[in-house]
Protein backbone atom coordinates (compact mmCIF):
# COMPACT_ATOMS: atom_id res chain seq x y z
CA UNK A 1 0.00 0.00 0.00
CA UNK A 2 2.77 2.05 0.35
CA UNK A 3 4.32 1.73 -2.17
CA UNK A 4 1.77 1.95 -4.56
CA UNK A 5 1.01 5.73 -2.49
CA UNK A 6 4.64 6.49 -3.52
CA UNK A 7 4.41 5.30 -6.78
CA UNK A 8 1.42 7.58 -7.44
CA UNK A 9 3.37 10.65 -5.65
CA UNK A 10 6.59 9.93 -7.83
CA UNK A 11 3.77 9.57 -10.74
CA UNK A 12 2.36 13.12 -10.05
CA UNK A 13 5.80 14.62 -9.32
CA UNK A 14 7.39 13.76 -12.56
CA UNK A 15 4.61 14.70 -13.93
CA UNK A 16 4.66 18.42 -12.48
CA UNK A 17 7.84 19.10 -12.42
CA UNK A 18 9.75 17.60 -15.53
CA UNK A 19 6.95 16.65 -18.16
CA UNK A 20 4.96 19.69 -17.73
CA UNK A 21 7.22 22.04 -19.00
CA UNK A 22 7.94 20.17 -22.16
CA UNK A 23 5.85 21.38 -25.07
CA UNK A 24 3.97 18.65 -26.54
CA UNK A 25 3.24 15.17 -26.41
CA UNK A 26 6.15 13.93 -28.57
CA UNK A 27 8.51 15.92 -27.16
CA UNK A 28 7.33 14.43 -23.45
CA UNK A 29 7.40 11.05 -25.56
CA UNK A 30 10.73 11.37 -26.67
CA UNK A 31 12.36 12.65 -23.23
CA UNK A 32 10.46 9.32 -21.24
CA UNK A 33 11.96 6.90 -23.85
CA UNK A 34 15.23 8.63 -23.58
CA UNK A 35 14.97 7.58 -19.35
CA UNK A 36 14.91 4.14 -20.13
CA UNK A 37 18.48 1.84 -20.76
CA UNK A 38 18.00 0.07 -23.94
CA UNK A 39 19.68 -2.52 -22.30
CA UNK A 40 18.04 -2.93 -19.12
CA UNK A 41 14.77 -2.16 -20.12
CA UNK A 42 14.77 -0.45 -16.93
CA UNK A 43 14.30 3.40 -16.24
CA UNK A 44 16.17 6.43 -14.57
CA UNK A 45 15.78 9.48 -13.49
CA UNK A 46 18.42 10.86 -10.41
CA UNK A 47 15.82 13.31 -9.23
CA UNK A 48 12.75 11.10 -8.63
CA UNK A 49 15.46 8.56 -7.36
CA UNK A 50 16.88 10.69 -4.18
CA UNK A 51 13.25 11.56 -3.54
CA UNK A 52 11.76 8.52 -4.08
CA UNK A 53 13.72 5.29 -4.76
CA UNK A 54 15.47 3.97 -7.81
CA UNK A 55 12.40 0.95 -7.81
CA UNK A 56 9.60 3.36 -7.86
CA UNK A 57 11.26 6.06 -10.29
CA UNK A 58 11.54 2.99 -12.38
CA UNK A 59 7.78 2.71 -11.74
CA UNK A 60 7.15 5.87 -12.53
CA UNK A 61 8.76 6.56 -15.47
CA UNK A 62 7.49 3.32 -16.81
CA UNK A 63 3.79 4.29 -16.24
CA UNK A 64 4.24 7.68 -17.55
CA UNK A 65 5.90 6.69 -20.61
CA UNK A 66 3.37 4.51 -21.30
CA UNK A 67 0.57 6.73 -21.29
CA UNK A 68 2.75 9.15 -23.37
CA UNK A 69 2.84 6.65 -26.28
CA UNK A 70 -0.70 5.89 -25.91
CA UNK A 71 -1.87 9.40 -26.26
CA UNK A 72 0.46 9.96 -29.12
CA UNK A 73 -0.35 6.09 -30.56
CA UNK A 74 -3.83 7.65 -30.78
CA UNK A 75 -4.00 10.95 -31.94
CA UNK A 76 -5.53 12.01 -35.34
CA UNK A 77 -2.68 11.67 -38.01
CA UNK A 78 -3.50 15.80 -38.86
CA UNK A 79 -2.51 16.21 -35.21
CA UNK A 80 0.35 14.36 -35.58
CA UNK A 81 1.90 16.02 -38.51
CA UNK A 82 1.63 19.37 -36.35
CA UNK A 83 3.37 18.02 -33.19
CA UNK A 84 5.86 16.53 -34.73
CA UNK A 85 6.84 19.51 -37.26
CA UNK A 86 6.46 21.79 -34.04
CA UNK A 87 9.10 18.75 -32.38
CA UNK A 88 11.77 18.65 -35.23
CA UNK A 89 11.66 22.52 -35.98
CA UNK A 90 12.67 22.76 -32.46
CA UNK A 91 15.97 20.07 -33.34
CA UNK A 92 16.73 21.40 -36.51
CA UNK A 93 13.78 20.46 -38.60
CA UNK A 94 15.11 19.61 -42.18
CA UNK A 95 18.42 17.25 -40.67
CA UNK A 96 15.88 15.64 -38.37
CA UNK A 97 12.72 14.88 -41.09
CA UNK A 98 15.92 13.02 -43.27
CA UNK A 99 17.51 11.66 -39.93
CA UNK A 100 14.09 10.31 -38.70
CA UNK A 101 13.40 8.86 -41.89
CA UNK A 102 16.89 7.45 -42.60
CA UNK A 103 17.23 5.65 -38.71
CA UNK A 104 14.16 5.58 -37.73
CA UNK A 105 14.21 6.30 -34.55
CA UNK A 106 10.87 6.59 -33.36
CA UNK A 107 11.04 2.72 -32.91
CA UNK A 108 12.49 3.46 -29.76
CA UNK A 109 9.99 5.82 -28.87
CA UNK A 110 7.79 2.43 -27.86
CA UNK A 111 7.35 1.43 -24.56
CA UNK A 112 8.33 -2.31 -23.65
CA UNK A 113 4.24 -2.96 -22.57
CA UNK A 114 3.34 -1.83 -26.01
CA UNK A 115 0.91 -4.35 -28.23
CA UNK A 116 2.17 -5.00 -31.65
CA UNK A 117 -1.12 -3.48 -33.40
CA UNK A 118 -0.40 -0.46 -30.98
CA UNK A 119 3.21 -0.01 -32.26
CA UNK A 120 2.63 -1.16 -36.12
CA UNK A 121 -0.32 2.13 -36.01
CA UNK A 122 2.72 4.16 -34.53
CA UNK A 123 5.04 3.42 -36.68
CA UNK A 124 2.74 3.89 -39.84
CA UNK A 125 1.27 7.09 -38.91
CA UNK A 126 5.08 8.38 -37.91
CA UNK A 127 6.18 7.52 -41.24
CA UNK A 128 2.86 8.70 -42.77
CA UNK A 129 3.48 12.02 -41.17
CA UNK A 130 7.49 12.31 -41.89
CA UNK A 131 6.61 11.83 -45.16
CA UNK A 132 4.19 14.53 -45.36
CA UNK A 133 6.76 16.87 -43.64
CA UNK A 134 9.37 15.99 -45.71
CA UNK A 135 7.06 17.15 -49.06
CA UNK A 136 6.18 20.07 -47.58
CA UNK A 137 10.23 21.06 -46.78
CA UNK A 138 10.69 20.41 -50.93
CA UNK A 139 7.86 22.66 -51.70
CA UNK A 140 9.36 25.50 -49.36
CA UNK A 141 12.81 25.20 -50.67
CA UNK A 142 11.08 25.12 -54.28
CA UNK A 143 9.35 28.26 -53.40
Amino acid sequence: MLTRMHARAAVQDLKNRTLAPLHGDIARLVYLSATRDYNSGKYYHDGLALRFTEEIANQALAQCHAESFQKVAEIPLRELVGQLQEYLESVCADEAIQTWLDLEPYRMLMPLTCDPLSAKLFCSNVMIALTILESRAKKQRKN
